[in-house]
Parts: structure tokens; C-alpha cells; sequence
């Protein structure tokens, strides 16, 4: 690592502990108040329905952040429940007298609800209240948008890539109807993938390999608790979303690798009660081709806790070989469960990952092989808009060089350990972040991972992303 590489860590690494500091004796209060029972809120920036929608727990009677079953279930676009506390009742000592003569205080205006689109985890949150406009024959439509930019810095970069990167991460707009029996949502602009553990790509060309200057668009039907969407809907899989402002840390992690992000196709949803569940048929790792079958199921225990099984597979063959459709890939089966606890200022999220790709010689394919990974993403909201983020997660393949086996991660029979902590700043619609993350390849093909020549194990990288959402 060169001197300036190691001087930018530094600095990097300064601000992390700076952040941190401070926001240690903040925790430290905000548990001495629970002990006291006085236990509220504190710098929780509100998330949209689809990750952390907000519900009112009826036998605590505090509004609290929960992952609704009707996200883990893969409804994007579940309607959030937003309770706002009851005004504070009249002083015992007043007199009628006093009531005539003085009117009755007005009771405080109820919480904005959060959009039910884009999806997002904390500790991010579009802009409340929407910005919203009567659209004539489609109603009433809401509009909000992103703009942000990135910078990250690298070693033991791949021969393509570079030490250090400067790019727009996002300038999206999103535009949608929430009410009536048929519903939309579009999401167009420039985006940024950034991913741990993988080479840079920029954002034009991110935008020309993947899924266009329009990535999400579809239409909605709706009555009661059951919808069907049509158009490019953002995958069931996974615990991470796509774009770098919808989770927890700017780039996403290992186990995101081996997911599909865009399906084009049809997705069917249904919720009852605590139980909610979604189906689709798609086209996988955006192949144009429909033998995709994915499903989601999710039951919420109470407000705070819900657990969901996902599967999906491709039930056809295909061997197209592209950025956005690698070949074992999307050929491949995937199953996870994932447990979501969202309570107040906690955000605490393990998952389990298991992926397989079959044999297939007709394709290229020819000798199978199969990922087992695990991910911790956590969050903690502090007070004055700051938070941490930390993800630890494990990831390992099967198969040997000697056998022939597909590569799915660097180099059959590899395994890899990744570690990111992402300190937040939010004020209003503007926001700062730092990741600070280190990826370990153990047991790598001799030229599959990191360096010029990829012998060298480990990759660090620190990315900084600021924008504003509005």
C-alpha cells in the first residue's frame, strides 16, 4: 500500500473513531433511560413500508419500526401503518369555566406516512412529507428523488480496476400512485452498484450493462389484502437491496453477489394477518427469458420480530453470459431464511444463504458446485442524526480446480470473510456516510482474487457517499 493510500485510511479511519466516540455516550444515556423506563425514540429516521414500515403495537401503545411481513414476503409496495401518540389530555386542575373560556389546545398533527417505495433499511429515509400533486385522470401522485455522489479508494485492486474511483452513485426520481385499485411505480435516473469484494464498475456503464436508465417499473392491482404487480420489480431474494441508499451500507456484501437484483415478470401477494406471502414468475438475473419461479413467505410474530423463507430457481436452461446474466448464476437455485428484529432505534438482521448450481453440460456447465454463506446486518440509530452500521458475514463454495467445478466465488472450493462498518450522518434530506470494510479470500485459485496478479488474500477499501434525498 502506497504512502497515500495509507494517509487517506488514516483521515478515514479519524472520522470512523470520531463518530463512533461521540456516538458511544449517547448510547450509553439513551440504556440508562430504558432502565428508568423511559424508553422512546431517539433519532430514528423514519423508513419506507417495504423494509421497516411502521406499525402501533397495541399492547405497548408506542409506535415502533418493524420489517413487515409484507416485505420479507416481497410485496415492495406494502402500505405502512404510521400511529401517531395521543394528545396529551387536559390538566385535572382546569374548570369548566376555564374550558368555556379558553378553547381546547389542538392535538399535534399526526406522522407523516412514509412512501411505500423505494424500499429502504435504516438508517436512510426519503424525504417526509412526499412531495405530491394532483395528476388528473391518475389521481393523486407523489414525487421524490435522490442525489448523491461517491469516492472510494482500494488496494490490491485487479488489473481493469484502479486504487481510487469518483462517481455519481445516485440521481434517480421516483414517481408513484399509493391509492385506488390500480397503483404504479417508476424509478429512472443514474444509479451506482458498488459491491464488496468485486472490481469498480462506473456508473455510465453500469447503466449500459445492467438494467438501463430505467431499472424498476411496474403496475399494481389491488384489492383488499391481495395485489399483483407487472414490469421489473426488485427481486423476492435477499436481505440487501439493490441501490446504495436502500440498506444499511453503501456497497452490498458477499451474499449479494450470488443474488438477483431486477425480475422482469409478474409477482403475486397476498397478506393475511400475521402471515403474508408472494410469488413470481420472471426472467431471473434478468435474462429475458421467463423460466424463473421465485416465493416468499413471512410471518410476524409481533411489531418487532418476523421471520421469512425464500426460495427460487430457474426451471429452464439458458446460456447467456452477460454483467447482469452471468451463466451458473442464472441457472442456478437459491434458498434463505431471514429473521428481522426492528424495534425502536435497533435494526438487527441474520440471514442464511444457500445457492446451487446444478451440472449442466448443455450450457457449459460442467460440473456443478454450491455457496453456504451467513450475514449479520445491524443498526443503531443515535441521537443528532447519527448512526452505525455493521456487517459481518461468511461465505464458503464447494468443489476443487482438480474436479472442474463452476467458480462462484474466487476459485472452486473457496471461502471468503467480509467485515464493513458504515458511521451515518443524516440532517433533513441531506446525508454522509463512510464505509470502512475489509474482504478475506481464503483457499483462492492461484490468479482469482485480489491484486495484479490475484495472489494477494484481502482487499480494503474506504468509500465516502454524500447526497441529498428530496
Amino acid at each position: 500500500m502506497n504512502n497515500n493510500m495509507r494517509a487517506v485510511l488514516r483521515i478515514a479511519a479519524t472520522i470512523f473513531g470520531l463518530t463512533f466516540g461521540l456516538a458511544v455516550p449517547v448510547l450509553s444515556r439513551a440504556q440508562a433511560d430504558a432502565n428508568q423506563g423511559t424508553q422512546q425514540q431517539i433519532g430514528l429516521a423514519p423508513s419506507t413500508a417495504s423494509q421497516t414500515s411502521e406499525s402501533t403495537s397495541s399492547a405497548e401503545g408506542q409506535m415502533t419500526s418493524v420489517d413487515t411481513p409484507a416485505r420479507v414476503a416481497g410485496d415492495p409496495s406494502a402500505p405502512a401503518q404510521q400511529t401517531a401518540p395521543a394528545s396529551t389530555p387536559a390538566a385535572s386542575g382546569s374548570t369548566p369555566s376555564q374550558d368555556q373560556a379558553q378553547p381546547p389546545a389542538a392535538a399535534p398533527a399526526a406522522a407523516p406516512m412514509p412512501l411505500p417505495m423505494p424500499s429502504m433499511t435504516a438508517p436512510l429515509s426519503t424525504a417526509a412529507p412526499a412531495h405530491t400533486f394532483d395528476g388528473g385522470p391518475f389521481g393523486n401522485l407523489a414525487i421524490t428523488g435522490i442525489l448523491s455522489g461517491l469516492g472510494m479508494i482500494q488496494d490490491n485492486w485487479v488489473p481493469g480496476d484502479q486504487p481510487s474511483h469518483w462517481d455519481v452513485s445516485n440521481a434517480q426520481v421516483f414517481l408513484q400512485k399509493t391509492t385506488g385499485w390500480w397503483q404504479f411505480y417508476f424509478q429512472g435516473g443514474a444509479y451506482n452498484l458498488p459491491d464488496l469484494g468485486v472490481p469498480f464498475i462506473s456508473t455510465n456503464k453500469t447503466i449500459a450493462n445492467f438494467f438501463g436508465p430505467l431499472p424498476i417499473g411496474f403496475v399494481k392491482l389491488v384489492k383488499g389484502g391481495f395485489s399483483v404487480e407487472v414490469g421489473e420489480l426488485p427481486t423476492l431474494i435477499g436481505a440487501e437491496y439493490t441501490f446504495s441508499f436502500e440498506n444499511t451500507n453503501i456497497e452490498r456484501g458477499l451474499l449479494w453477489n450470488q443474488e438477483n437484483a431486477v425480475n422482469r415478470g409478474i409477482q403475486l401477494n397476498e397478506a393475511y394477518k400475521k402471515l403474508s406471502a408472494s410469488l413470481s414468475w420472471n426472467d431471473g438475473f434478468y435474462s429475458n427469458r421467463y423460466t424463473w419461479l421465485t416465493g416468499s413467505l413471512a410471518w410476524a410474530f409481533n411489531s418487532a420480530n418476523t421471520l421469512s423463507f425464500v426460495a427460487g430457481g430457474n426451471a429452464g436452461q439458458y446460456a447467456k453470459n452477460t454483467l447482469a446474466t452471468p451463466l451458473a448464476l442464472n441457472n442456478s437455485q437459491i434458498y434463505e431464511v431471514i429473521y428481522t428484529y426492528a424495534k425502536g432505534n435497533w435494526y438487527i438482521q441474520p440471514y442464511w444463504q444457500y445457492t446451487n448450481v446444478p451440472t449442466n453440460t448443455s450450457i457449459g456447465i460442467a460440473k456443478g458446485a454450491t455457496t453456504d454463506g451467513f450475514a449479520l446486518l445491524f443498526n443503531y440509530n443515535f441521537k443528532h442524526g447519527l448512526s452505525l452500521a455493521l456487517r459481518p458475514e461468511y461465505i464458503s463454495s464447494s468443489g476443487t480446480v482438480a474436479n472442474g467445478a463452476v467458480n462462484l466465488l474466487y476459485g472452486p472450493g473457496s471461502s471468503a470473510f467480509a467485515f464493513t462498518a458504515t458511521p451515518t450522518y443524516q440532517k433533513g434530506g441531506f446525508f454522509t456516510r463512510i464505509d470502512l470494510s475489509v474482504a478475506d479470500a481464503r483457499d483462492f485459485t492461484k490468479g482469482a482474487a485480489f491484486g495484479p496478479l490475484g495472489l494477494n488474500g484481502t482487499q480494503t477499501r474506504g468509500v465516502i457517499e454524500a447526497g441529498v434525498m428530496f
